[in-house]
């Protein structure tokens, strides 16, 4: 029974990602919106990282971190986004076992050091407004550097255990994935052994990292809240709190689809609605991000009439 299983386990060379399941006429209008999401995308996070990285105004560790945000936006959504536009087009919709091992990799790689590099810019945004004097001794170059360079440490080590786990999975014949990418849910429920192990270490890692970027991230702004309630002016504590503002609205849309899917797998009750939630954090954050901060932020609006106007 075991060399069966290993038998047919070999056999699953490749697997057929259904997508979203509507009529043709529908897929070429699917088509058309992800391609804007994806273009949008392209062109926001890329203009912010040309923005940061060109402006001298800009070249402080709230705007490097920006720019590394950018960046891994950048990079989760193109994981995503291609091939699933190209599933649109085509029949077939496969991908090899190789490559969703490939694309559950970078993709779980990307947004777990997105979520402890969003952990970071709350601990740079409290070093900033709670010790404005030695904000610079806090936060100088080489500290940035390590604290980016940590989250996707943190980020890899998460990716590398759960790929491993994932893709230990024996699959017996069955490969038609309920999904319009690689992911963990989709995948555990095609296997042909007892997942309970795969479906604890998911739940372990994900409640672990988002317990501890969560806890850095409402520590830091219940340290700021504290320092802003102590402003005498009105104009004074909101002009302080604002830069934060962006901040928050990220953190709340990225932590709170990721908890509902990941922390608690099974309050997903269909294939449909865990596609709709994962279309909000592979999809549509990465395309909101960049606007949030750059219509909220004056110097990054600022810093883009200089650079149209060639100053």
């Amino acid at each position: 029974m075991k060399n069966e299983l290993y038998m047919n386990y070999s056999e699953v060379t490749e697997f057929i990602l259904l997508g979203f399941r509507t009529s043709p006429e529908l897929q070429i209008f699917l088509f058309l919106v992800f391609l804007l999401i994806y273009v949008i995308t392209l062109v926001g996070n890329i203009s912010m990282i040309i923005v940061i990285q060109s402006d001298s105004r800009l070249q402080m560790p709230m705007y490097f971190f920006l720019r590394n945000l950018s960046y891994l936006d950048l990079c989760y959504s193109t994981v995503i986004a291609p091939k699933t536009l190209a599933n649109f087009l085509s029949n077939e919709k496969k991908i090899s076992y190789n490559g969703c091992a490939a694309q559950f990799f970078f993709f779980a790689l990307f947004v777990t050091t997105e979520g402890f590099l969003l952990a970071v810019m709350a601990f740079d945004r409290f070093s900033a407004i709670c010790s404005p004097l030695l904000y610079p001794v806090h936060m100088p170059q080489k500290v940035c550097v390590q604290l980016v360079t940590g989250s996707y440490i943190c980020g890899s080590i998460n990716s590398i255990v759960q790929t491993g786990f994932t893709f230990s999975l024996h699959f017996c014949g069955e490969n038609r994935l309920d999904h319009f990418f690689c992911d963990v849910p989709a995948l555990i429920k095609i296997s042909c052994v007892d997942p309970f192990v795969n479906e604890i270490v998911l739940f372990i890692l994900s409640a672990l990292i988002i317990i501890t970027t969560t806890t850095v991230i409402l520590v830091s702004y219940a340290y700021i809240l504290c320092t802003v309630l102590k402003i005498p002016s009105t104009h004074g504590r909101y002009k302080t709190f604002s830069t934060c503002g962006s901040h928050i609205a990220v953190v709340i849309l990225f932590y709170g689809t990721v908890f509902f899917m990941y922390a608690q797998p099974r309050a997903i009750s269909s294939p449909e609605q865990s596609k709709t939630v994962a279309v909000l954090y592979t999809l549509i954050i990465p395309m909101l991000n960049p606007l949030i901060y750059s219509l909220r932020n004056r110097d990054v609006k600022d810093a883009v009439k200089r650079i149209l106007c060639g100053k």
